[in-house]
């Protein structure tokens, strides 16, 4: 991605029409790919109704508005839901209000009935039929559609989780907690100083917004391309063209979608006058530093803390949103997934029909066929050239 930036930064003003062409068709092929992603992603994070509605309500919301602090809350949001929903805070008041419908409707029927039948007749009732009762076999049922957060474990499973000693963590959650403490500190004076300074070097604007897009993403590589797409091009560090052919070609190489903050890094160093290879490594350490340091601290506490009911729930919700904000990146690149020479800002995909062809022969080729991402995109690569193949004469 580093030598992609420097080729990059070297280009004129205007591209071939058969390059804009390819990237396109790149671009294209992505859409295909997330969106089965989001797919895939969706059957494994979706357990009942609740989650089924925070994956919607994610998307939905994750299109409709975008905000530095906008995506952080709705997972939290989506946390508080679950741990609501699981621990049936809002069931007493439904259930006061069910239970006077339910009454209402009873003295309904008992009149009705009261009218119908005849004076003195009485509904029979065995003798020594016990009041209703759920049967073993119905328990065993519900509980089963209940989620993990909420089912009784049963006599046959075994609770006991052996991990071998050579991969255990020897860390204390004390140790966790203080490293988790501590990275909030400094991600709260990073993000202060971010405000608050009149005069920031790019430098470290840049170092900022890539240690808060880090922070903040939760679910997976596609949430953050139209992230570093708000944080960078919107910041005119680097022009839309740029962005865009670097994620198309991106998506190409192994390695997750973070690594693109590498080459976003370089590309804003070098149009600033500044040292590429600084601009490359502020980028890196900015966008992978929260995960890394979050991860060893979460693993120390996680011993602590797995246990615990609301910290699963909570986790189920956030992770049904983060799913759902998987969609929005979907929806966004598909918005400007196609450029050309007099587009260079990228616009719909649906302005041309064949490159809605691409996006679903991506999708259906990696959904029914078991084509791989790589041979998905130089597929998508192929069929832009021909695109322009067939337009240019």
């Amino acid at each position: 991605m580093y030598g992609l930036s420097i080729g990059v930064s070297s280009m004129g003003d205007s591209l071939p029409s058969a390059v804009y062409a390819l990237l396109s068709g790149i671009n294209a092929a992505t859409v295909g790919i997330i969106g089965l992603a989001a797919v895939q992603l969706s059957e494994k994070a979706i357990t009942d109704k609740m989650t089924r509605l925070l994956v919607f309500l994610g998307a939905a919301a994750g299109m409709m508005y975008n905000a530095l602090w906008y995506f952080p809350l709705l997972m939290f949001l989506a946390g508080v839901a679950t741990v609501a929903h699981d621990f049936r805070w809002l069931h007493g008041p439904i259930k006061a209000v069910a239970k006077i419908v339910r009454r209402r409707r009873r003295q309904g029927v008992v009149e009705e009935e009261a009218v119908e039948m005849p004076r003195g007749t009485e509904v029979a009732r065995s003798p020594g039929l016990p009041p209703h009762t759920d049967s073993d076999a119905t328990k065993a049922i519900r509980q089963a559609e209940l989620p993990d957060s909420r089912r009784e474990p049963s006599a046959t499973e075994d609770e006991t989780r052996v991990v071998p000693e050579e991969r255990r963590l020897n860390m204390s959650w004390k140790a966790g907690l203080l490293i988790i403490v501590a990275f909030f500190v400094s991600f709260m004076v990073v993000m202060v100083l971010r405000a608050v300074l009149p005069r920031k070097p790019l430098l470290y604007s840049l170092f900022a917004n890539m240690y808060l897009a880090g922070t903040i993403i939760f679910g997976g590589g596609p949430v953050v391309i139209p992230l570093l797409r708000e944080y960078i091009v919107a910041e005119n560090w680097v022009s839309p063209r740029d962005f865009l052919i670097g994620l198309a070609i991106i998506q190409a190489f192994p390695g997750p979608n973070f690594n693109f903050a590498t080459y976003l890094g370089a590309l804003t160093a070098i149009n600033a006058g500044y040292s590429p290879v600084a601009g490359a490594f502020i980028g890196f350490v900015g966008i992978f530093a929260p995960g890394l340091i979050l991860v060893h601290g979460t693993m120390g506490v996680w011993s602590a803390v797995r246990g615990w009911r609301w910290v699963k729930s909570a986790l189920r919700g956030v992770n049904a949103a983060a799913v759902g904000l998987v969609y929005t990146a979907v929806y966004r690149l598909w918005r400007i997934g196609y450029i050309d020479k007099d587009v260079q800002r990228g616009t719909d995909l649906g302005v041309e029909p064949w490159w809605v062809v691409v996006t679903a022969t991506s999708y259906v080729g990696g959904c029914w066929f078991g084509v791989k991402p790589p041979v998905a995109i130089i597929m998508g690569a192929v069929m832009g050239l021909i695109w322009y193949g067939v337009v240019s004469d």
